[in-house]
């Protein structure tokens, strides 16, 4: 007042005057009327100033119509099962339709009663946000929002502005509201709030929500179900009932008295359901959960550069993770199931074989390079390497035992390990690969990359995974004979050869029959090594490397005989083009998997066809031969267990393969509908079964093929996959393979039956009949079929 004018100065004095001559009760009402007049007065300025855009734009109308969350895209099979989604945060929209009303009702009850009276601004609870929130500064005190409040809150998150921070985002708030309940129904706005709501864990949405907690579609969630959901809103990591399930309870049992209070459940009703305990059903799937994982992650980059190449509307390019895209593949989900489920029958069992072949032995024992390498291999070596700590150091680092989470075929178990003896602990396992493809189309059926894909990433079937082959290499090289005009029939010796000029190379069979002389047939069907290395250099290593070139197969492909046995190492991707040619009479499809791409409304963004190449690759001709021998194969020869251990009907050809000292086991299967390839060994070839009997295909892959087959001819509705038939052989075709499966060698019988053999008794062993000779001879000559891969 020292620097007021004298009639201002006086003038205020009088005022003071008047005021300390007032009652008490007057004093009160006059500085109420007062601070509200000059609150009134700020929040006139603050409201005009929020509008203006002084403390930033608001969202007008035409923005406020295009709404949109980020929302998961997701992956379906060929019959419209969800087969996972790529997300940054776990969303799925859900129309309002298809939410309970159990959930409507908790939270109208819980969060906002008078929701259907207001026109998105409650201002019996504003009066209470301004004097407890604004003028006491007291934030927890409760927000007052309404839920279309809450809305915009979290469309728009609440920025700093300081001391002002509070109010300036409350007017926002304000203001926005009244702007969304203009353009929205009150049943949109709950749409749009409870599909952007977070529900802890990662979560968004009451889809999301009831799918990660129940395991529920939203519209199947139960009043009690709702409460746990509902309750979360107020802190949702707080009121989790994953990890705090009392404090969950007590806020459940909040929510169903306010839904009794205002009246959506009954008196009996609540007192009921607050005694039913929490029972969830938690679901937490990430992305290595649901079907197909190595497929999903597979195809990622391939989804990511179709985004980067398609525009929207607002003239930016598409984002897997937040657009709600809907990608629709060739997968099978029936397929897929069967196939995973093989893969967990028989891994585990063979595992345990393996386990109890080497005992307390490492079965890196006689390689510690193995250990070593993995040691350098693991993130952790490389991030205490980046830091600058010695060998030394790391290693002694990585001795310490630390808690980790661990796979078992038990299930995941919580250990104390070392980082060493983790390595050590996942060093051990088999792994395994196996992909479906119908040869008609390239459509791709079942992609199985690995044993787990949260534990083992790696996948086991993508183009850029090779392993050597083995004796699946072996029908390439007898279709190349073929196509170069040499006669199914034309015998060729078993005898052994010595190759000096591949270091005195020596090929040898797994039983003692070097004295015969086989059709194609036969050596095809006891895969026999000598003879396929002879009719490789009859058909021609150059041309053979050609045919598999045009089959297919980009891998590196040495021009040298031992090829014939499988030592090019190739992918699984290539094996399934080259195996399908023989299914699709001599033409190459080449693998597809996406069929359409769609938004989030279903809108479809494009197409995708794989139409034939067109590319004769072989005969038709030599097709249906090559098939007829492999079904041999399978009646007769290395994948006979299919009929005579697993009762497998129906038509199948097909090959086995086990690479040297037995690091790989594979097996081909080729039906009319479907071909099948199944790989198993360990992540490091190093470590393997030591013996041919449990290391061969035969052993270690045929029986996923098995049980992933069985699956299918017992299911009615993929039986017809089973029931399908190849094409009868033409005559002319009939009469090249009308030959012995192997012929006499006069020394051989002499060491076989003796120099005095009756020759009526050879005759009678040795007759054209085909069908003795397979059922008879061979399995007498030999105590056990071939297993010679």
């Amino acid at each position: 007042m020292l620097f007021m004018r004298p009639r201002s100065k006086k003038y205020v004095l009088t005022l003071l005057t008047k005021f300390r001559n007032q009652s008490l009760t007057r004093k009160i009402g006059i500085l109420l009327l007062s601070i509200i007049a000059i609150a009134g007065t700020g929040f006139f300025l603050l409201y005009v100033s929020v509008l203006a855009g002084i403390f930033g734009s608001l969202p007008d109308g035409a923005s406020l119509k295009q709404i949109k969350n980020p929302i998961a895209s997701e992956i379906y099979s060929a019959d419209s099962v969800l087969l996972g989604r790529f997300y940054i945060q776990e969303r799925a929209s859900v129309p309002f339709n298809k939410i309970s009303p159990n959930v409507i009702n908790a939270l109208v009850a819980t969060e906002d009663h008078r929701f259907y009276n207001h026109g998105g601004v409650d201002y019996y609870s504003l009066v209470r946000v301004f004097v407890k929130s604004i003028l006491l500064q007291k934030e927890s005190s409760g927000g007052g929002s309404t839920i279309t409040q809450q809305l915009v809150k979290n469309l728009y998150p609440r920025k700093s502005y300081l001391l002002l921070s509070l109010p300036i985002n409350k007017v926002r708030e304000v203001i926005v509201a009244r702007r969304l309940e203009d353009l929205y129904s009150k049943e949109e706005i709950l749409e749009l709030y409870l599909n952007t709501v977070s529900f802890g864990d990662n979560t968004f949405g009451i889809q999301a929500a009831s799918q990660r907690f129940f395991s529920l579609p939203a519209e199947k969630i139960s009043i009690d179900q709702a409460a746990v959901l509902i309750g979360m809103l107020k802190a949702n990591y707080y009121y989790n009932p994953r990890v705090f399930p009392d404090r969950a309870m007590k806020r459940r049992n909040v929510v169903i008295s306010q839904m009794n209070k205002y009246e959506f459940v009954s008196n009996s009703a609540a007192d009921s359901l607050k005694e039913l305990p929490i029972e969830l059903a938690y679901n937490n799937l990430s992305y290595h959960d649901g079907l197909a994982p190595y497929f999903r992650a597979y195809i990622k980059n391939e989804l990511m550069a179709w985004c980067n190449k398609n525009i929207k509307e607002e003239d930016q390019p598409y984002n897997l993770y937040t657009d709600g895209l809907k990608i629709y593949t060739t997968i099978d989900s029936r397929l897929q199931k069967f196939a995973e489920a093989a893969v967990k029958k028989h891994m585990p069992r063979l595992q345990d074989e393996f386990n109890r072949h080497w005992g307390k032995s490492d079965p890196w024992k006689n390689d510690p390079k193995i250990l070593e390498q993995a040691i350098k291999r693991s993130e952790r070596y490389k991030n205490l390497k980046a830091v600058g700590m010695t060998e030394e150091e790391i290693l002694l680092e990585m001795k310490k035992a630390i808690p980790m989470n661990v796979f078992t075929w038990d299930g995941a178990k919580e250990m104390k390990l070392s980082p060493i003896d983790s390595i050590r602990h996942y060093l051990r396992f088999l792994n395994t690969g196996l992909l479906a493809m119908s040869p008609s189309d390239g459509s791709i059926k079942a992609w199985v990359g690995g044993i787990d894909h949260h534990y083992f990433q790696f996948d086991h079937v993508k183009e850029t995974t090779k392993r050597q082959v083995g004796s699946t290499f072996k029908p390439i090289v007898y279709a190349a004979a073929l196509e170069q005009g040499i006669s199914p029939c034309d015998y060729i010796s078993a005898e052994r050869t010595q190759f000096t000029n591949l270091k005195n190379w020596t090929p040898s069979n797994g039983e003692e029959n070097y004295g015969l002389k086989y059709s194609m047939e036969g050596a095809l069907t006891y895969s026999v090594n000598t003879a396929s290395v002879k009719l490789l250099e009859k058909g021609g290593i150059d041309n053979t490397v050609e045919l598999a070139r045009k089959m297919g197969i980009t891998s590196a492909i040495p021009r040298v005989p031992s090829i014939a046995l499988g030592t090019p190492s190739i992918s699984m991707m290539e094996m399934i083009i080259a195996y399908s040619i023989f299914a699709n009479e001599g033409k190459r499809v080449d693998p597809f998997y996406i069929t359409s791409i769609a938004d989030h409304e279903g809108r479809v963004l494009e197409r995708f066809n794989n139409a034939p190449l067109d590319d004769q690759i072989m005969s038709p001709e030599n097709a249906a031969i090559m098939i007829e021998m492999l079904k041999g194969v399978i009646n007769e020869g290395t994948g006979s267990s299919l009929r005579s251990r697993y009762g497998l009907k129906g038509d199948i050809a097909g090959k086995t393969g086990t690479t040297q000292s037995n690091a790989d086991g594979w097996f081909m299967a080729i039906t009319p509908k479907l071909v099948v390839g199944t790989w198993v060994g360990a992540d490091d070839p190093g470590i393997r079964f030591r013996t041919t009997a449990l290391g061969q295909g035969a052993h270690t892959a045929l029986p996923i093929f098995a049980e992933f087959y069985r699956q299918v001819s017992a299911d009615p509705k993929r039986k017809e996959i089973a029931s399908a038939n190849f094409a009868p052989l033409s005559a002319a075709s009939r009469r090249q393979l009308s030959c012995a499966l192997f012929k006499e060698d006069k020394t051989f019988l002499e060491r076989i039956f003796g120099k005095d053999e009756d020759e009526e008794v050879v005759t009678r062993e040795f007759g054209k009949e085909k069908k003795k000779e397979k059922e008879g001879f061979f399995k007498r000559l030999f105590k056990k079929k071939s297993s010679s891969n």
